[in-house]
């Protein structure tokens, strides 16, 4: 099972990578580039695996560049609190 295939175990992988990042001095509006990058790279190359992962990329597809980085910042706050 890959760590795509189940949402908490993703999340859990986002947040440890979110943490590695901010611990090499990387900042916010860094970390939320490169998650809008991610997120693009996913909804162009990654079929969702579960149900969270195809809304987030359904949203992601409908959304405008703006409503997409809200998204992607969105979801590296979600990451931080779980």
């Amino acid at each position: 099972m890959t760590v795509l295939n189940d949402f908490n175990q993703w999340t859990s992988f986002l947040k440890d990578r979110l943490n590695q990042a901010e611990s090499m001095g990387m900042n916010e509006q860094t970390i939320q580039n490169v998650a809008h990058q991610i997120g693009d790279y996913l909804a162009e190359s990654v079929d969702p695996k579960n149900k969270e992962q195809r809304l987030l990329a359904d949203l992601w597809n409908v959304g405008t560049e703006q409503e997409q980085q809200a998204l992607a910042n969105m979801i590296v706050k979600f990451v931080k609190k779980h």
